[in-house]
């Protein structure tokens, strides 16, 4: 089963964009994020992925009160995943006990993989390996951590998911790298999520017949009105020859 995760980027407590991972250029599409998030669940999205843009820069979870806002609204309507700024246990159990499904890891896990099997016993972990031509990224995307994506699935044996970020795509509209997740499903050891690139229900189609892909996160493309959840979800349905 292939889950969609419609995206909510946070910044300062409204609903932006970033282009490639960039601050300094970002687009505002709101300034409620329940209301955006609970309109996302009720066009049948089962996920949705939110992201404290501060949190991720400067650690400091100033958006915390809206995530756990967006999953109290959500409750019996979809599952929260959330990243940015999860850097310790103690961040994912706050987070777990705001009503988050399930956390994502990006720079802590890959600094101290073990991490991510300590917090996999508080809540399931989605570890995010964002990447620049195969090189993972970290802190907000603004280092390069020398570890390449093919070496760091063996790293998270407890991971439940791996969502796979290829920067250069992400916020453009230039279509996913299909071959490259493809061969991410093949080699992670827990389902792929896909972000980044995804710009039309074409491309939602085409990532639908990769082989162990576990979903896809999607956010501009429903933002600048390519397509609506309910689109995705049906373009996913046939995509993948079945119900999502």
């Amino acid at each position: 089963m292939i889950d969609l995760y419609p995206a909510i980027d946070l910044l300062a407590g409204r609903v932006v964009r970033l282009r490639q991972g960039d601050y300094a250029d970002e687009t505002v599409y709101g300034d409620d994020p329940v209301s955006v998030a609970t309109g996302f669940a009720e066009s049948g999205a089962t996920w949705i992925h939110v992201v404290d843009l501060d949190a991720a820069r400067s650690g400091d979870p100033v958006n915390r009160p809206v995530v756990a806002a967006i999953a109290a609204a959500l409750t019996g309507l979809a599952q929260v995943q959330t990243g940015g700024g999860v850097r310790t246990a103690d961040d994912a159990a706050q987070l777990h006990a705001a009503g988050v499904s399930r956390v994502v890891m990006g720079s802590a896990a890959v600094r101290e993989p073990v991490l991510v099997k300590q917090v996999s016993q508080i809540v399931p972990v989605a570890v995010g390996l964002d990447h620049r031509d195969g090189e993972i990224a970290i802190h907000g995307w603004t280092e390069g951590s020398g570890l390449q994506l093919h070496e760091a699935y063996e790293l998270f044996p407890t991971a439940e998911v791996f969502v796979i970020t290829d920067i250069g795509r992400d916020g453009m509209l230039t279509g996913p790298d299909v071959d490259g997740l493809t061969e991410s499903a093949q080699m992670a050891g827990a389902p792929v999520i896909a972000s980044g690139g995804v710009s039309s229900l074409a491309d939602i189609s085409a990532l639908a017949s990769v082989e162990n892909l576990g979903g896809i996160i999607t956010g501009k493309a429903i933002y600048e009105g390519r397509f609506s959840v309910a689109e995705a979800l049906v373009a996913l349905t046939k995509g993948s020859g079945g119900i999502s």
